[in-house]
């Protein structure tokens, strides 16, 4: 027991010391250390400068310096190294030295203090969004419990493949997306589609990589490997978005490299030309020129963009919508009219037996016994949809003969060496009564697809089916409209069914009976119409209108075609989140706007006041920098921004 405690206490010691919360801070708080470090130096010097002792203080503001200004020295340097012209980094450098070299020590350290918090600001809002890459990563289990012939091994999470069996117990994050095979429980989905309430599940549920079983233990079939779940294109997705850069931020990078130049020229004319031509002396000049040089620095201009940007970004991530870049973001505040695919956008996607109406002497129980055995052998979803109503039912299935599939009609085969059809219309070779009309006026009135029952020479019943409209779909089409967005439904629906859809959700215009072609056409006919347009869809026939819309808007939970194709994803398939998204463009936009006027405003305010010999140098940093800071920190409202 003594040999074990001493090894014990031998590898306590020998075990790296878990970083202070102070160091910790530091470094994920660098440059802002620095800004405050830079800061007390500042005021040290000055401290020392009231007491008489000058190099001391000097010394204290040179270290302010070199603390405050080196990461932003360093940034400017690599920047016009790579780029191989000057930016407005260089620019504050230099004013920062310049004031220096005619003596005023504190008002350069200054102007380097309020550059160094500026710019830990815009890197606050940097990592603010990609902290939700981060939250997005640390909730991808390294592991997984295989289960195979009975037994449970751990295996990483790299190694699952389709078709495997995993368990996931309570408290355990979901590795892959799968669907439950047996078991329930209740799934906390707040991370990935920012549904506060957690989601029960059972058999047959679909479960996705990322989230936390909250209080039963399931068994999972494997759907998708590690690399194509949800999880991985979210993290893509909010990766891809952080990195590309949108018009207006490359509008003013572009106008950043022109403006420099002008400003170190002007400078340089300020510095020189009033000696010469004007009898200032020299010291006066350099003083105008430096004070020139902070005050017409485009800083708050460049910074007046990307944080603003990042911060919707990462707001829309945090509500499950995620953006593939800026420029996506700022194109949806131009929207006029949005275009909706019906199956799967507006509806459910998956279609249900409303009725069973029979014509003869059958009841509806046999009617659907029959048309469910026959249908057990077709894929299609309308023959998916009356096997799960049979299943729920609780009819007996019978094994028919003959079994065969008309592709676009229906199928047949034989119960009982009697000849049954199902399907369409068109597929029947039977006449239809009156009841049978009414039946089917009735149904189409009420946005339901009619299927009929043929037996022998006898029509003998129809069955009603239809996708349910997702609960919130008119109330966010209701919420479009209050914006003064147009909505428009596509379908490949009959006439009657989309008019009667198109009632329910309360879209201003429909388009039925369309194949994938023809839905972009319809696009390329609204964007002349309306201008910007953006289309919602989520399956691959929906791809093509998805590219061509000014804006593609898909489902989450749609194909990987449609995800792909998209430029933008409502990742939990809300459509009331629709709204928001477009108010939140509209509020970046506002707020960008806000950010290019105030900040052009003041540049040119203090420009004109050093010409009038009105403008200190200390009050020029104050401007100067404080405008960069006020426009970063109403950039990072957005962070907040709720509907």
């Amino acid at each position: 027991m003594e040999v074990i405690s001493k090894t014990s206490a031998n590898l306590k010691r020998r075990q790296p010391k878990k970083p202070s919360k102070w160091r910790k801070l530091i470094a994920e708080n660098g440059e802002m250390a620095a800004a405050a470090i830079s800061g007390v130096l500042i005021l040290g010097g000055w401290v020392l400068s009231t007491v008489d002792l000058s190099v001391a203080s000097v010394i204290s503001y040179l270290a302010a310096f070199v603390i405050g200004g080196y990461a932003k020295a360093k940034e400017g340097i690599e920047e016009t190294v790579a780029e191989k012209s000057l930016n407005v980094e260089l620019l504050m450098v230099f004013a920062a030295i310049g004031s220096a070299l005619i003596g005023y020590w504190a008002e350069g350290a200054m102007l380097i203090f309020i550059f160094a918090v500026s710019g830990a600001l815009e890197t606050y809002a940097m990592n603010r969004s990609h902290s939700e890459v981060s939250k997005l990563m640390a909730l991808q289990p390294e592991e997984a419990r295989l289960y195979e012939n009975g037994v449970e091994r751990k295996v990483p999470v790299s190694e699952l493949r389709i078709g495997q069996t995993i368990i996931v117990k309570p408290g355990d994050l979901v590795p892959v997306d799968g669907t439950v095979t047996d078991g329930s429980t209740a799934i906390d989905q707040a991370a990935i589609t920012g549904e506060s309430v957690p989601v029960e599940k059972k058999t047959g549920d679909e479960v996705l990589a990322g989230t936390l079983n909250v209080n039963g233990g399931i068994y999972v079939r494997v759907d998708k490997e590690q690399a194509d779940t949800l999880f991985q294109k979210m993290i893509k997705l909010v990766q891809q978005a952080q990195a590309e850069k949108p018009q207006k931020q490359l509008f003013v990078e572009r106008f950043e490299k022109i403006y420099v130049n002008i400003v170190i020229a002007m400078t340089a004319l300020v510095a020189i030309v009033p000696p010469l031509a004007l009898g200032w002396t020299w010291n006066d000049a350099i003083y105008r020129a430096m004070v020139l040089l902070v005050v017409a620095s485009p800083c708050a201009l460049v910074a007046s963009v990307m944080p603003a940007l990042l911060s919707a970004i990462s707001n829309g991530a945090r509500r499950g919508v995620l953006f593939k870049g800026g420029s996506h973001l700022q194109q949806l505040t131009n929207i006029r009219a949005i275009a909706f695919d019906k199956t799967g956008t507006l509806t459910r996607g998956v279609p249900e037996v409303q009725e069973v109406i029979p014509f003869a002497d059958f009841s509806e129980e046999q009617l659907l016994a029959n048309a469910a055995s026959i249908e057990q052998l077709s894929t299609h979803p309308l023959a998916e949809a009356i096997v799960r109503q049979a299943q729920v039912a609780g009819v007996s299935f019978v094994q028919p003969q003959g079994m065969i599939s008309t592709t676009g009609f229906g199928v047949e085969a034989k119960i009982d060496g009697t000849l049954w059809k199902i399907g369409k219309r068109d597929y029947m070779d039977v006449s239809f009564g009156d009841e049978v009309e009414e039946a089917r006026h009735r149904l189409a009135s009420e946005g339901k697809t009619a299927v009929y029952i043929q037996c022998g020479e006898q029509l003998v019943g129809m069955l009603a089916i239809q996708d349910a409209i997702r609960p919130k779909a008119a109330a966010a089409v209701a919420a479009l409209k209050k914006l003064g967005i147009h909505t428009v439904m596509i379908t490949g629906d009959s006439e009657e069914t989309a008019r009667a859809l198109a009632k329910q959700c309360a879209v201003d215009r429909y388009y039925a009976n369309c194949l994938p072609d023809e839905k972009v056409n319809i696009v390329r006919e609204l964007q002349q119409t309306h201008g910007q347009i953006a289309m919602v869809g989520d399956g691959v026939n929906d791809a093509p209108a998805l590219a061509t819309a000014s804006v593609g808007i898909g489902m989450g939970a749609g194909t990987d075609a449609a995800l792909e194709t998209a430029d933008v994803v409502l990742v939990n398939d809300e459509l009331k989140r629709l709204p928001y998204v477009i108010k939140l463009a509209k509020r970046s936009d506002t707020i960008i706007k806000q950010n290019i006027v105030f900040s052009i405003g003041v540049i040119l305010t203090l420009i004109v006041a050093n010409f009038l010999d009105s403008m200190t140098l200390p009050l020029g940093v104050i401007g100067h920098e404080g405008s960069t800071i006020l426009v970063i920190l109403n950039g990072l409202r957005l962070l907040k921004y709720k509907e």
